[in-house]
C-alpha cells in the first residue's frame, strides 16, 4: 500500500487510534483526527499527536473530518452505522480497520483467534505454548499492543499470534491469518452489526483471504462448522468435546486426543488445564492445534497448559468470606459468556447479571438458572429488561449498582455458596470498561466484613 501523499482521517484518539496516528505519521500521511470527545478533553492524546513528526490537524465530529482524506481508520468500537462511516461509503473513501491496515505492511505470519467467548485465553494460552517450544513471538490486537504497534517496529517475531474482534474484522479487505481460529458464535454486538446473521458472517471473515496453504480452525459441535468447512479454501481441523473426529482434537474420558495421519494419535493429560469448565477444554484443545501446526511438540505444549492460570477477570477467583466464594467474570459480556461460567460450578451460585443491554438473549439462560442458580441479583441499566426475561426463575432481587448487588449477595449466601459477577452485560452504564468493573468488583469483595 502507498501512503506517500496521502492523507488520513482517523477517528478516535484511544488507545488503536493514537497507535494508528502513530504508525501513519512516521510514514509521512497527513492526519486529520477526532474523536467524540471534545480536542479540550483529549488530555495527554493531544501531547502524543502533537508530537508526531507529520502534519495533523483536529477536526470537529462530523462529516467534515472526510475532506480530502484518501482512506478512514476507525477506532474499533466505531459501528458501520455511524454517519461519518456511512458518509465516507457513499463517497467512495476506503474505510480500513486498524487490522486491515496493519496486516498490508506485515510480514510475519499471523494466528488469528476470534469467537464470541474465549478468545483472550486462546490467544494469551497459543502464545505461551509458543514460547515455550522456544519461538519468539508477538502477543496483541484487540488485546495488550494493537496489530499497528508491531508494524511500526522490527517485526522480528516468528509468529503474530492476534486476538481479532467482529469490529476489527468489520472493515478487513486483505487480511490473511496464516492460522485462523473461530471459537464459537452466540448471540453479541447485535447493537453494533444490526443482526445476529450479519455477525456471524463478519466473524466468518477471517479465513476470507485463506489459501490451501493456510489452516483454518473450527468449533466442531457448532452445527454451522460442518457447513463453513466445505466453503472454505483453506485446509481445515476441528476440536470437539463431545465426540471424535477424523482431523482436529477431541476430548474423550480423561484426555485429549489428536488422531495423526496413519493409525497414530497423541494424547494430552485433561489433569494439565487447571481452568475450570468445559469450555476451557475446548479453549486448550483450539490452541494445541494452532501450536502444532506452528511446529510446537507437545512437552512443550503440555508445560505452558500446567503453568497457565487464565487471565484476569474471567471466572477469576476472588477472595473468600465467612466461607462464601466469589468470582470475577467481569469479562463476560455476553450471553454465551454466562452459560460457560454457570457451567463451571457445581455449588449453589448467586449470580450477579446487569449493566448495559447488548441484545442479549436472556431467556436462554433459564435452564441453567433454574438448575444451579439460587439466587439472582440484577443491577445496572439492563436490570429491568433481564427480570422481564428470567426474574422469577428463582429468588431475583433488582439493585442499582454493582456495589449493591456485591452486598445484597452476601447477605443471602450462605458458607459453601459461590457469588458469581457474569454480568452479560458491557460495563458502560456504570464504568469505563470491564476491567475497572471487575477491579471494583474485587475491592468490594475485599471490604466485606467477616
Amino acid at each position: 500500500m502507498d501512503l506517500q501523499g496521502k492523507k488520513a482521517a482517523v477517528l478516535g484518539v484511544g488507545k488503536t487510534g493514537l497507535a494508528t496516528a502513530r504508525f501513519l505519521a512516521g510514514r509521512g500521511v497527513r492526519l486529520a483526527v477526532t474523536d467524540v470527545k471534545p480536542e479540550s478533553a483529549w488530555g495527554e492524546a493531544r501531547t502524543t499527536l502533537g508530537n508526531l513528526p507529520a502534519e495533523w490537524t483536529a477536526v470537529p465530529y462530523g462529516p467534515e473530518i472526510l475532506a480530502g482524506a484518501d482512506f478512514v481508520v476507525p477506532s474499533p468500537g466505531i459501528p458501520p452505522a455511524n454517519p461519518i462511516l456511512i458518509e465516507a461509503v457513499r463517497r467512495g473513501i476506503p474505510v480500513l480497520s486498524e487490522l486491515e491496515l496493519a496486516s498490508r505492511f506485515i510480514a510475519t505470519p499471523i494466528i488469528a483467534i476470534t469467537g464470541t467467548n474465549g478468545k483472550t485465553t486462546v490467544t494469551s494460552l497459543t502464545g505461551e505454548m509458543l514460547q515455550a517450544a522456544g519461538k519468539k513471538i508477538f502477543i496483541g490486537g484487540n488485546i495488550g499492543t494493537p496489530l499497528i504497534g508491531y508494524a511500526a517496529g522490527p517485526q522480528d517475531a516468528d509468529w503474530a499470534v492476534v486476538e481479532v474482534s467482529s469490529f476489527q474484522l468489520q472493515w478487513a479487505q486483505t487480511f490473511h491469518p496464516r492460522i485462523a481460529v473461530l471459537l464459537n458464535v452466540t448471540t453479541d454486538h447485535i447493537d453494533y452489526h444490526g443482526s445476529f446473521s450479519a455477525y456471524r458472517e463478519v466473524k466468518e471473515r477471517i479465513f476470507a483471504r485463506q489459501s490451501a496453504r493456510d489452516l483454518a480452525i473450527l468449533n466442531g459441535d457448532e452445527k454451522e462448522s460442518a457447513v463453513l468447512c466445505a466453503r472454505l479454501a483453506a485446509r481445515t481441523e476441528l476440536f470437539h468435546s463431545s465426540s471424535p473426529v477424523d482431523s482436529g482434537i477431541f476430548l474423550s474420558e480423561r484426555k485429549l486426543v489428536r488422531p495423526l495421519p496413519g493409525e497414530g494419535r497423541e494424547e494430552y493429560p485433561l489433569e494439565m488445564i487447571h481452568l475450570p469448565g468445559r469450555h476451557n477444554c475446548e479453549n486448550v484443545m483450539a490452541s494445541i492445534l494452532a501450536a502444532r501446526a506452528c511446529g510446537c511438540a507437545p512437552p512443550a505444549i503440555i508445560r505452558a497448559v500446567k503453568g497457565f492460570r487464565g487471565i484476569a477477570h474471567r471466572i477469576e477467583y476472588a477472595g473468600k468470606k465467612n466461607g462464601v466464594l466469589f468470582y470475577d467474570d467481569s469479562k463476560g459480556t455476553n450471553v454465551g459468556a454466562v452459560m460457560r461460567a454457570l457451567e463451571s460450578f457445581s455449588q449453589p451460585v448467586i449470580l450477579l447479571l446487569g449493566g448495559r443491554d447488548k441484545e442479549g438473549d436472556f431467556q436462554t439462560l433459564a435452564p441453567l438458572i433454574r438448575r444451579g442458580v439460587k439466587e439472582l441479583v440484577l443491577f445496572g441499566e439492563a436490570a429491568e429488561k433481564i427480570n422481564g426475561l428470567v426474574g422469577g426463575v428463582v429468588r431475583t432481587t433488582l439493585v442499582a449498582t454493582l456495589k449493591e448487588a456485591v452486598e445484597k449477595a452476601y447477605r443471602s449466601a450462605a458458607p459453601g455458596d459461590a457469588v458469581l459477577l457474569s454480568p452479560g452485560c458491557a460495563s458502560f452504564d456504570e464504568f469505563k470498561d470491564y476491567k475497572e468493573r471487575g477491579d471494583l468488583f474485587q475491592k468490594w469483595v475485599g471490604q466485606l466484613s467477616t
